[in-house]
């Protein structure tokens, strides 16, 4: 396996994009912008985030109220299905 020098060379976004679904990861993953391995690499799930981050503060806070509940709640859920 070829080692990766950062800042040598700048693939193109195709090859970042092949590279990412080979490897089962992210872009910025691969950057070291975060630790985690898989986090959104769903893309209709970052497309949803997305288009959250484009509302107003207001709204996003609304928005994300409502998440945090509804994933306490999931969690509730499972907890008490073991």
């Amino acid at each position: 396996m070829k080692t990766i020098v950062i800042g040598r060379a700048k693939p193109s976004i195709d090859v970042v994009k092949r590279l990412v679904d080979e490897l089962g990861t992210t872009v910025g993953y691969l950057l070291g912008e975060t630790a985690q391995i898989n986090i959104l690499k769903n893309p209709e799930m970052l497309h949803r985030l997305n288009e959250i981050d484009d509302l107003p503060e207001e709204d996003k806070a609304h928005i994300l109220y409502a998440i945090d509940g509804l994933v306490r709640d999931a969690k509730t859920r499972k907890a008490y299905s073991k």
